[in-house]
């Protein structure tokens, strides 16, 4: 699984995971990492699924009102 807009190093991911004392290699720190995206994608298409229902029942009560 690949993402283009990575925004966290690998050194960085390690770093981080080591100041809440998870001590973790590359190989681990790019899973996690990629696991973390994988929950952060969804998440994101979840708010993006919610927002087009919200807009489309707003359009569905004013259209309402003309008939």
């Amino acid at each position: 699984m690949d993402f283009i807009d990575r925004k966290v190093s690998g050194s960085k991911a390690i770093a981080l995971l080591a100041k809440n004392g998870l001590e973790v290699d590359d190989e681990e720190a790019m899973v996690i990492m990629s696991f973390l995206y994988l929950v952060a994608k969804i998440h994101n298409r979840k708010i993006v699924r919610e927002d087009v229902e919200i807009r489309k029942e707003k359009s569905n009560k004013s259209n309402s009102y003309l008939a």
